[in-house]
């Protein structure tokens, strides 16, 4: 892809942060749990790169196994990198991805974290992906999220392993220790003490910054405001339906993730991006959840018109206050920004 060197300048010269968006690209209503994963979402991937190419954003398209699979979703990321408009990265769900390797009672049904196998079998699940992706694509693999969200110091090794340069599995403000894969094992990831911007990790502690060259990218989510409800939701058991109902009507944190009811709190988050000189802010979504019935989120056909309308309005808040890129393209002009400072220190220092 072609590489930026430094993000297109603003009024009087300023750098734009970048507008990243990434897609997580896998089957249809997963969260149905389905026996037999459809992939018909891949055919509803066109409208969507075409309002993003209108507005000169560049998406990654995290693809897991059975959309790699997909002889749809190949021949759409086939054109997509050949027109340079966009990424093929790596999504990883672990339950249903090469080699199948029995960890619960029902995978199908408990999806268990990547994480949860033993060590040669994350391997083994990470070189299939990597392989498939590879050679149905032609391009080198650099970007990755985590199925799930879950995410460890050993999975990060595996991905240098591999030569990927990117993650963005990390959702700072946010734990899953509530949500359970493999129900003899602990939960999730805790996110809740990360970073929330990029930072090249430490492989001895993935939530604090290191030497390494894998580059984090984790979701722009913000704390939401102190509200009223508070005291009684920390009074109740986490995880419990309490606790999710309460979550739902009145969120904690607030993600740059369209729900078809949050807007105004994307829009807000925008506003603080441009205010606080942010690096970037990224924006996601399930391939899935552009397509009527493929998500519990959008269920019908009205349901994307309203989807589309959302982001028409986010994306127009960002022409020209924003830059898009591809998450390869990101880690290319964050690597130059490193060297234009330590070339600036360098002279300074031996001045």
């Amino acid at each position: 892809m072609d590489a930026i060197s430094q993000p297109p300048s603003g009024a009087g010269g300023a750098e734009l942060p970048f507008f990243l968006v990434s897609i997580d690209t896998e089957g249809d209503n997963i969260w149905a749990q389905p026996r037999e994963v459809a992939t018909q979402n891949a055919a509803f991937l066109y409208r969507f790169q075409v309002l993003c190419e209108r507005y000169h954003l560049r998406p990654s398209y995290l693809t897991n196994y059975e959309m790699a699979m997909s002889p749809t979703f190949q021949e759409f990321g086939r054109h997509v990198l050949k027109q340079h408009t966009a990424e093929i990265g790596m999504h990883l769900h672990a339950w249903n991805t090469p080699p199948l390797v029995s960890l619960t009672a029902d995978d199908t049904r408990y999806q268990p974290y990547l994480i949860e196998y033993p060590p040669q079998v994350m391997k083994d699940k990470v070189a299939t992906m990597t392989d498939l992706l590879e050679s149905t694509f032609g391009r080198k693999m650099v970007s990755h999220r985590a199925g799930r969200w879950g995410f460890d110091a050993y999975y990060a090794r595996l991905l240098l392993e591999y030569r990927y340069r990117v993650d963005s599995t990390v959702t700072p403000y946010r734990s899953w220790k509530a949500c359970p894969g493999d129900p003899a094992q602990a939960g999730g990831t805790d996110y809740s003490h990360f970073p929330d911007t990029a930072y090249f990790i430490d492989l001895s502690d993935i939530g604090r910054a290191g030497k390494s060259p894998l580059l984090e990218v984790p979701m722009t989510i913000i704390p939401a405001e102190p509200h009223a409800i508070d005291p009684i939701r920390r009074l109740c058991p986490q995880g419990s339906y309490a606790v999710k109902v309460m979550e739902h009507i009145f969120p904690i944190v607030h993600w740059l993730r369209p729900t078809g009811r949050n807007l105004r709190a994307m829009l807000r988050i925008l506003q603080q991006a441009r205010q606080g000189r942010w690096q970037y802010v990224q924006l996601m979504l399930h391939s899935s959840e552009l397509m009527p019935g493929g998500s519990p989120t959008f269920r019908t056909a009205n349901d994307i018109e309203r989807l589309y309308a959302d982001l028409e309005k986010v994306f127009a808040g960002v022409e020209g206050t924003f830059a898009g890129a591809t998450f390869e393209e990101f880690y290319q002009a964050v690597q130059a920004r490193q060297r234009r400072i330590s070339h600036r220190t360098g002279g300074e220092q031996s001045g």
